[in-house]
């Protein structure tokens, strides 16, 4: 600040108290201006809503913060006594730092005059910077600050891993969890950094620590090997760009006589676009039994090309530990036209001919040149190519013609029987739907054209009648909503939002249904579950909320201790289309009233952000309470891991049902029926919530439109990925995958030995019907009754799927 390295334009407020303690004065040890920057209101208690922010332009390293008051010559005797920091790094998500114990404020001035440093424990790595000045009584307040630190030249933005765990030792346990991370913490840790990257590294004892006052352990994050079977501990790491990395440093505890060892061989995958490259790169570190002790292991990425690196680090005794881990790579793709060269006056001995200069040039301009040309050569190979191919694979003009289209960020898909349509009519981003295969061919653009319905039995008809026959064919089933009834399936905040047909929503516009203004002071944030393009869903705890609610709510929960909530807060700056979408789903969300559908608590709506909040369960969603258990029987008693009984899932199921027939009953679609998207809470309690899309968590279970996770292919129903028709039979049909995960505890993906493309083409195999069709397979615990259930919801005809009134009665059929 006081250097100048950061300009007037990078330096901001939330307000000033007048043009000339504006942000630029809040420099550190300046007296431009009236002194420094003093924000336009008197600062009040527990008010964190004036701030001072410094954008450094890219990731930094900060160490160290520096305050001062405004002394102006004499004239001003303004400070802040206490304040807070609140980090970013992407501009859109904010941390509030706090100290190693957990402590957020941080002692200001007691004058105007000195400057008082504080070191970061633990540093920061940000590139936005908040001081939000805090006060124990109304106060007026000026700022100038500083800070210190260096360019963080890793790239790293983040990491995930699993929770550190436990040990017992026989004096006090040691906790390896990382208790400075900044990302979300259930079972995982995700989208953040912590001690792994804080400078730090752990003593060769880890029953001792650098910082005073903390518990055995606490310099490290480690597992032990056995919570996890597979036999190795899974490490993501996020890079701000493609960078070419050289090494990994992982600063390991090896202590054999506390059974800790470094890891015994590392497994990295490395991603440079959306997918993870199939040649991963494996390296074991030499064993050094005769030097315990805590070290360094640098393994050797080859120059790898990535921006993301997901390393599998392999136990070579009871615990794995690591204190640091460090990444050297160079974010250059290519050599630069005009590089510098060492010009006399750099040596004077030593003279460079300019003629070589020249020369190298000349090279450099030619090798683009053939490179563009050898490009542009295989461009157009590429389209004869499949100008031919699609001269070959020609089918009838009057076939029916399925047409997926993307308008307003939407995805709506629409049916074609007319074969007159040109392809200029089509303004769809897809390049390409199906594979080249003897049953498809390729796309132009947009337009995918599907062979008609035949089966065996059935004699060759004309291509009008064929066209008749399988526009009819797709029209069966309930009514399906019109691109114009269909609210956008991802809402402002990340998750789903609920199908609902023109007529119910005029219906519901007809009606107020009061809901409580919950004070916001009220809520204290835990972690984000997720995030949207104008809003977020946090973790919070509610103080108080029982007062809030009607008596026909019930908590089981003292009225003196907060409420697990789940809070969508758009953002300040969202639109006015996104405040009136917010709005509406309110409104929706106040109408549900069911045991198994989460219920909307309460609003935040008085002021800025709007904010709904929801329940929320103890246990998480589903997927990841039932990926932590096993079966009963041999294999979980000698693994000792926690069990759920086939009768308790039949349960969790029966409810998940309950919950649908609940909403169909209100012609409610979900759309996005999943495990993510199932909460549980204590005696295997089931709701189903609708946030899972906004989770970065699940990225992977949705298909990537122009880069944004929003369709769940593997969950969707054949005539929802082809025709845009979301339904209750669509429901149905997303029910039977859930109950397939269930029954699989959630260890594997659907269709996991199919690529999103493949499951794709997959439903053109269900439009057809010629028994080519891939199902999911009958998991191991399913019986053959529970398994039929499944196969009905998967029926190609939307009318021959059960209702979820039928589903619900044969689950509760089966449980004892």
């Amino acid at each position: 600040m006081s250097g100048g390295q950061i300009q007037d334009e990078d330096i901001s407020a939330s307000s000033q108290w007048s043009e000339s303690t504006a942000a630029r004065y809040g420099r550190l040890d300046f007296e431009e201006g009236d002194g420094a920057w003093c924000p336009e209101i008197t600062v009040e208690p527990d008010s964190l809503k004036e701030f001072l922010q410094i954008d450094l332009r890219s990731l930094h390293f900060i160490t160290l913060v520096g305050t001062q008051g405004r002394h102006a010559g004499g004239i001003g005797n303004e400070f802040s006594q206490m304040y807070k920091i609140k980090y970013s790094r992407d501009g859109s998500r904010w941390i509030s730092w706090r100290n190693r114990q957990g402590k957020q404020v941080i002692e200001g001035n007691r004058n105007a005059y000195d400057i008082v440093l504080k070191d970061l424990e633990p540093p920061i790595i940000a590139r936005y910077v908040r001081f939000m000045p805090v006060t124990d009584h109304s106060m007026n307040v000026c700022m100038r600050v500083e800070l210190y630190g260096c360019e963080w030249l890793d790239g790293l933005v983040s990491y995930n891993a699993p929770v550190g765990e436990q040990m017992s030792l026989p004096a006090l346990p040691a906790y390896f969890n990382d208790s400075v991370y900044d990302g979300a913490v259930i079972h995982s840790m995700t989208e953040g950094l912590g001690q792994l990257t804080d400078g730090v590294c752990g003593l060769d004892d880890f029953t001792h620590s650098h910082v005073y006052n903390v518990w055995p352990g606490y310099d490290y994050v480690g597992w032990t090997n056995e919570s996890f079977p597979s036999g190795y501990v899974e490490i993501m790491f996020e890079f701000d760009r493609t960078r070419n990395f050289t090494t990994m440093k992982v600063h390991c505890n090896n202590m054999p006589s506390r059974h800790a060892k470094a890891f015994r061989q590392v497994v990295c995958y490395f991603r440079s676009e959306a997918d993870w490259e199939a040649a991963p790169l494996a390296f074991g570190p030499a064993e050094d039994e005769e030097n315990p002790g805590a070290r360094f292991v640098t393994v050797n990425l080859a120059n790898r090309m990535a921006s993301a690196i997901k390393c599998q680090f392999h136990f070579a005794d009871a615990w794995m530990l690591f204190s640091e881990i460090t990444f050297q790579s160079d974010t250059a793709m290519c050599l630069p036209l005009s590089p510098r060269l060492p010009s006399p006056e750099d040596d004077p001995t030593h003279k460079i001919d300019d003629s070589n200069t020249r020369i190298l040039i000349g090279c450099l301009v030619a090798i683009i040149f053939i490179l563009v040309v050898i490009i542009v050569i295989i461009l157009w190979r590429q389209v004869w190519q499949k100008m031919l191919e699609k001269a070959s694979r020609r089918m009838l003009d009057d076939e029916l013609t399925a047409s997926l289209s993307i308008q307003s960020e939407t995805f709506a898909y629409t049916h074609n029987q007319s074969s007159t349509i040109s392809e200029q009519e089509s303004n769809s981003t897809y390049e390409r739907i199906f594979p080249l295969g003897p049953d498809y061919q390729e796309p132009s653009r947009i337009i995918c054209k599907l062979p008609e319905e035949t089966t065996k039995q059935q004699p060759p008809v004309s291509s009008k009648s064929t066209a008749a026959a399988a526009a009819a064919a797709v029209q069966d089933g309930a009514p399906h909503y019109a691109e114009a009834d269909i609210v956008n399936l991802q809402g402002v905040t990340g998750g789903n939002t609920y199908a609902i047909p023109a007529l119910a929503m005029d219906l519901l516009s007809g009606k107020d249904v009061a809901v409580e203004e919950f004070p916001r002071k009220m809520l204290t944030f835990k972690e984000k579950l997720g995030e949207g393009q104008f809003g977020e869903v946090h973790l919070c705890e509610a103080e108080g909320m029982q007062e809030f609610m009607n008596k026909e709510f019930l908590f089981d929960i003292p009225e003196d201790q907060p409420v697990l909530v789940a809070v969508k807060m758009l953002r300040s700056d969202a639109d006015k289309n996104a405040r009136n979408d917010f709005l509406k789903e309110i409104k929706i969300m106040s109408r549900l009233k069911d045991p198994n559908i989460i219920r909307l608590l309460a609003v935040c709506i008085y002021s800025d952000p709007l904010c709904m909040i929801t329940e929320y369960m103890e246990n998480g969603d589903l997927n990841q309470f039932l990926s932590r258990h096993e079966p009963e029987g041999q294999l979980a008693v000698l693994s000792n891991a926690p069990t759920v009984s086939f009768n308790s899932l039949c349960y969790m199921a029966a409810q998940i049902a309950s919950g649908m027939k609940y909403l169909s009953s209100l012609n409610f679609v979900h759309r996005d029926l999943a495990t993510r998207n199932c909460l549980v809470g204590k005696n295997y309690t089931i709701k189903i919530a609708d946030f899972g899309m906004s989770r970065n968590l699940y990225s992977g279970d949705y298909y990537r439109i122009q880069g944004r996770a929003v369709l769940p292919i593997r969950w969707m129903s054949w005539e929802s990925i082809l025709l845009g028709k979301f339904t209750t039979a669509s429901d149905a049909w997303a029910f039977g995958v859930t109950l397939w995960e269930i029954l699989n505890f959630c260890k594997e993906q659907p269709y996991s030995q199919l690529t999103d493309e493949q499951v794709i083409e997959n439903t053109g195999e269900f439009f057809r019907d010629q028994k080519r069709q891939i199902y999911l397979p009958q998991p191991v615990l399913c019986p053959d009754s529970l398994y039929k259930i499944m196969l009905s919801c998967w029926r190609r005809n939307t009318k021959e799927r059960p209702s979820f009134q039928e589903i619900h009665r044969a689950l509760l059929e089966m449980q004892p």
